[in-house]
């Protein structure tokens, strides 16, 4: 039967309801567009594979360009200047609708509300104003603490986490500033640096861990674990980025960005292993090397990006340019003739993201270079399944809006008091003769002097509130001087200040030597001005001379002296350090630092933080601590073949070197075997006693050496440390379990873990034994 809904009572109302019903309807159809249910992409019940497959199938050409493309922050706000963290909507929605911008980047400090403001409207043109809707990523380099935050906590640079020989000052610093940037919408941090410290002229050395690579391998893993976890002030996660690979940090000239020559072994032995645990951790992006290697630069090279990093190491998530270095390939390293050249050579090595940054040249030459057909489409969406696998899993699809939540935490004392312990513990005692430190409280007398007795910035270094370090006036109160901390940790002491000591016969020089004649004791602060990248390269190590004057003139006085050194690189004083009485190497301590150099000096914390690099005697003559026999030659054939004697060099100071104000022994080096093979372990016993008067902590350095290898062996190579904090007269056993296919192998030219029978040496301390591994016949060639 069929009913006439014309001919019933209610047809009249029926009609209407039916006129509703369609009219509600069409209104939902237009204000999605398309039913949810129809846009996988957006529809997280779908798999992350079908999210993106979607979302690929419906972007054209210049929407995929525009993904792989990160813009400055001057391209999209008012005053086109690095400082001005306001937002040009105009200019931004160009650049997102009619360019599809999938990146920007870069700000400099400001408060926390003006960062969110920014961040949440640029957001918001790209989620609800574009045809797709596809968030954008911002990216920043928070290098130690959310340094471009006004109010943030400011945590040592990475060369001082390295002398604290602590995994968990690593940890805590990603952790805090994932806590105080996540809020903000700051969800791709440029940092850790795991590059190695092994060339001292380089100027980017305070952002490593060191010249190690186990030791940069377990504290940028620390980093990273800190930085990506999942916190409840935020529902997205952050991505680590791990920089600048490879081999970027050993130039052969010491300048930034200049050629590197390295052996393939060599690179898989030192450069690669910090790299591959970062990414085992599950680091999510890579930043490259500006420069080149072995006459290739990095951003060109298919070996580096695509052999080594995506096939061997297993790499598939974002390869991001540094600054302007697709460009730099034709205007500077000229390996290409011009920009549609420069393009090509860096996509088809693996690049999936051009940091371009302050021109849309990329986008035009990409676009071209497949119209053309020089390069494939498809080439094209392995690049964007990558940036959209980043964004889909840091969550920025279901919640792209910055949080704003905790921003009342950024620079809490809490936080502050993390830094502070960093910073305590990353102070290194290279000397104190006659036991000058600790000072009394009771000294009458302070004078401190140097370039860094009143500056705030030179203690914080580059990357701090903006790229070069911020201007003075810009630091927080909070921060002290060097001078001012000394006067809080001694309120009994007259503590007078100077920059400098002027010239004789100047108003300047006769307030020095008054106030050095009335001085108890001095502290001379010196050391560098902050500095990054290009702008920090030097032509001589020494530090400079007007300073290493200074410190003669005030050892000239016969009164205790006590060299705080405040530098990113080692700089060499070999000419001063008998006539001086102590020596603190602080570093680049942050805004905690100038309390955590008077609380050493004071005597409040004992100092227990150890070199993480070998502090160079000279300026045209250095080599790391794990260098090769042959690089401490000794005609004495006698020296030469002294096994015990092999890992000796000139250096000032050697990697590990760290005083305290009390004394350890180690005793009882035991093995559990004399003998291995291949698939058994050897348990390592060692006791160290705190033999002082006062409580302290040491870091407990394990070191191997393969006395024969048929690719010649370092002379020693940290495998494991640890920190053991003793009261005057206890001991305690510390253990080590040495694996031969983990701890004892070395990387072949091809990157082939090799294991060879013969003698090896485990070092501690100052004990060493040998043991034997047999691999059951198969000797030595």
């Amino acid at each position: 039967m069929q009913y006439d809904f014309s001919s019933t009572p209610s047809s009249d109302l029926f009609d209407k309801i039916l006129l509703i019903t369609f009219i509600l309807g069409f209104i939902f159809i237009l204000s999605t567009k398309i039913p949810l249910s129809a846009q996988p992409y957006k529809d997280p019940s779908f798999s992350l594979d079908d999210r993106i497959e979607d979302l690929i199938s419906r972007m054209t050409l210049e929407e995929k360009v525009g993904q792989m493309t990160q813009l400055d922050i001057t391209m999209v706000n008012n005053m086109g200047d690095q400082s001005d963290v306001s937002l040009d909507s105009e200019k931004a929605r160009t650049l997102l609708q009619e360019h599809h911008i999938g990146s920007f980047l870069n700000g400099e400090a400001v408060p926390a509300q003006q960062w969110l403001e920014y961040i949440t409207e640029l957001q918001r043109i790209a989620v609800e104003e574009t045809r797709l809707g596809i968030p954008i990523i911002y990216g920043i380099d928070h290098m130690h603490g959310a340094s471009y935050l006004s109010r943030s906590t400011i945590f040592p640079h990475n060369i001082n986490i390295g002398a604290t020989f602590n995994t968990d000052n690593a940890r805590q610093n990603g952790k805090i500033t994932a806590l105080e940037a996540g809020p903000l919408g700051h969800v791709w941090n440029f940092a850790p640096v795991l590059d190695l410290g092994r060339n001292p002229y380089w100027p980017r050395v305070y952002e490593t861990y060191g010249e190690d690579p186990y030791l940069a391998s377990e504290l940028g893993v620390a980093y990273v674990n800190g930085l990506q976890a999942k916190y409840e002030q935020f529902p997205y996660q952050i991505a680590a980025t791990g920089k600048h690979f490879l081999g970027y940090s050993v130039p052969r000239s010491g300048w930034d960005r200049t050629p590197v020559d390295l052996s393939m072994q060599t690179i898989h032995e030192f450069h690669k292993p910090s790299f591959q645990a970062a990414l085992d951790a599950g680091m999510k992006t890579i930043m490259l090397n500006s420069g080149e290697v072995n006459g290739i630069p990095v951003h060109a090279s298919k070996e580096l990006l695509t052999d080594l990093l995506r096939k061997k190491m297993g790499f598939d998530g974002v390869i991001l340019t540094d600054w302007a270095d697709i460009q730099k390939l034709y205007d500077y390293h000229r390996t290409a003739r011009d920009y549609d050249e420069a393009t090509f050579q860096a996509i088809d090595a693996g690049v999936d993201m051009s940091m371009t940054p302050d021109s849309l040249n990329f986008n035009e030459s990409l676009i071209k270079l497949v119209q053309n057909g020089n390069i494939t489409e498809n080439r094209i969406n392995e690049s964007v399944r990558r940036i959209l696998k980043l964004k889909y899993e840091l969550g920025l699809f279901e919640h792209p809006y910055p949080s704003g939540e905790g921003i009342e935490n950024i620079g809490s004392s809490t936080h502050k008091a993390i830094a502070l312990r960093s910073a305590q513990e990353s102070m290194v005692l290279l000397k104190n003769k006659d036991n000058t430190l600790p000072l009394s409280k009771d000294i009458k007398n302070i004078l401190v002097v140097g370039p860094s007795a009143n500056s705030k910035r030179n203690l914080s270094g580059g990357w701090t509130l903006a790229w070069q370090g911020g201007s003075e006036e810009q630091y927080p109160e909070s921060a002290k001087t060097i001078t001012e901390a000394i006067q809080d940790q001694f309120p009994s002491s007259e503590v007078t200040s100077l920059d400098s000591m002027g010239e004789p016969g100047t108003r300047t020089r006769s307030d020095f030597d008054k106030a050095a004649n009335e001085a108890d004791v001095f502290i001379v602060a010196a050391g560098e001005e902050p500095y990054t990248e290009f702008v920090g390269n030097i032509t001589d190590l020494e530090l400079p001379k007007e300073q290493l004057d200074l410190i003669k003139t005030v050892n000239t006085f016969g009164k205790p002296t006590i060299l705080v050194l405040i530098e990113g690189r080692p700089r060499v004083i070999s000419e001063i350090v008998d006539d001086t009485d102590a020596i603190i190497w602080a570093g680049l301590p942050g805004f905690e630092g100038a309390k955590a150099i008077a609380d050493v000096i004071s005597g409040d914390v004992n100092p227990s933080g150890k070199l993480p690099f070998s502090y160079p005697q000279y300026v045209g003559y250095f080599v790391p601590y794990n260098h090769k026999p042959s690089a401490s030659y000794h005609f004495d054939s006698e020296v030469a073949n002294n096994i015990e004697q092999d890992d000796e060099t000139i250096v000032e100071w050697e990697f590990g070197h760290g005083l305290s104000y009390t004394e350890f022994s180690y005793d009882n080096l035991t093995l559990s075997k004399a003998k291995i093979s291949e698939n058994e372990s050897i348990e390592v016993q060692v006791t160290i006693k705190n033999t002082g008067r006062r409580t302290g902590t040491e870091a407990v350095l394990w070191f191997v050496s393969d006395e024969v290898g048929k690719i010649s062996r370092p002379v020693k190579e940290l495998i494991h440390f640890e920190r053991v904090e003793l009261k005057p007269g206890a001991s305690r056993k510390v253990s080590l379990s040495i694996d031969p296919k983990e701890d004892l192998t070395y990387p072949d030219f091809d990157g082939n873990p090799v294991l060879e029978e013969g003698y090896f040496k485990i070092r501690v301390g100052d004990k060493v034994k040998r043991f034997y591994l047999d691999l059951a016949g198969k000797k030595q060639s």
